[in-house]
């Protein structure tokens, strides 16, 4: 059997993705990083789980291992220039931050002031395969700030995936 390459990227991308900021936190250097996230799903609802892909040779992703959290901030559907700061290259960890307003929450994890809200969770399973790992988290804690949409990729027009 030969799998159609076409015909994968074309279905694979039409899978429905929001779009999210995770962000991590390294307590020992202090420092907070992040990335925007399309591959998350909701996985279960007792106890409320997360499902999230993560790119392997990102930083971040070793302060998820490292640390057994993360968070997950939802944007508004008028936040697609905020997610592409967090899908650049970066330079050295943190520099996304410094454009957006965000506080600590009760993990000491960055949540986005100004975003739909944001979970905070404990890592409670992973899948390291190819060249993302799937995290499973489980919510700790739950901010709403603006009950409005959400951002989803389709409406940017970018592709990641297939």
């Amino acid at each position: 059997m030969t799998l159609n390459l076409e015909a994968k990227k074309i279905l694979l991308r039409k899978i429905p993705h929001g779009l999210f900021i995770c962000g991590v936190r390294d307590e020992d250097k202090n420092e907070v990083n992040g990335f925007t996230a399309s591959w998350v799903t909701q996985g279960s609802f007792s106890p409320p789980l997360v499902v999230m892909a993560v790119r392997a040779e990102g930083s971040s992703h070793e302060i998820i291992k490292s640390t057994n959290k993360f968070s997950l901030n939802v944007l508004k559907s008028d936040q697609k220039d905020l997610a592409a700061v967090f899908f650049k290259p970066q330079k050295a960890l943190g520099g996304r931050f410094e454009s957006v307003e965000f506080n600590l929450g009760e993990l000491g994890l960055p949540i986005l002031v100004d975003s739909v809200g944001g979970v905070e969770c404990n890592v409670v399973g992973s899948v390291m395969h190819g060249d993302h790992t799937v995290f499973v988290g489980e919510v700790e804690s739950a901010y709403l700030n603006n009950d409005v949409d959400s951002l989803n990729l389709s409406s940017t027009g970018w592709n990641y995936g297939g």
